[in-house]
């Protein structure tokens, strides 16, 4: 028997994907890995005509809300945005922004190889999931109200303020 999770993927559900920064690394901290992260969302969700219902940066992972408008696309549009954000991210710390990379010990990887997804059937599950996505900041202590964090969809729903990527809710 397998202990993989299995990926659906062959209808047109929200998914609800986490992944992790590998060994669990803050290497989010910083503003800018947060900003090249999101920045290499948008740029996905053009490429695949997906949308973002919801999304939040931590210091050490990502959860996002997806849609998209064909069926097949999941795993290839996380492999996409993983490979190109580590890059980019990678470039950044070894242009001096840390010394993460300067350790021969630390392993020369952004994220871990997997991620995990969960297929949103209802409005209700949808609803629950943005909430607890939402509270991530605050359960971690990093601000005491969500829409406060700055890297979440939080403010989107709460004030309508932009947040850097576009927002689009799915009943």
């Amino acid at each position: 028997m397998s202990d993989k999770r299995r990926q659906y993927d062959n209808q047109l559900y929200c998914h609800f994907v986490t992944f992790s920064c590998h060994g669990r690394r803050r290497l989010l901290d910083e503003d800018q890995p947060k900003k090249i992260l999101l920045g290499q969302l948008n740029s996905q969700l053009q490429d695949r005509s997906a949308t973002c219902v919801g999304f939040v940066v931590m210091p050490d992972h990502m959860h996002a809300v997806i849609r998209f408008s064909e069926t097949g696309q999941l795993s290839r549009f996380i492999q996409h945005w993983k490979r190109l954000s580590s890059h980019a991210i990678r470039k950044w710390y070894r242009e001096g922004n840390s010394a993460y990379f300067q350790n021969s010990e630390v392993p020369d990887r952004i994220w871990t190889p997997k991620y995990y997804s969960f297929e949103i059937y209802s409005e209700a599950k949808l609803s629950g999931k943005l909430e607890y996505m939402h509270r991530n900041p605050v359960r971690a202590g990093l601000v005491q109200k969500c829409a406060v964090w700055k890297w979440s969809s939080a403010r989107w729903y709460l004030e309508k303020r932009t947040v850097g990527v576009p927002i689009s809710w799915v009943a």
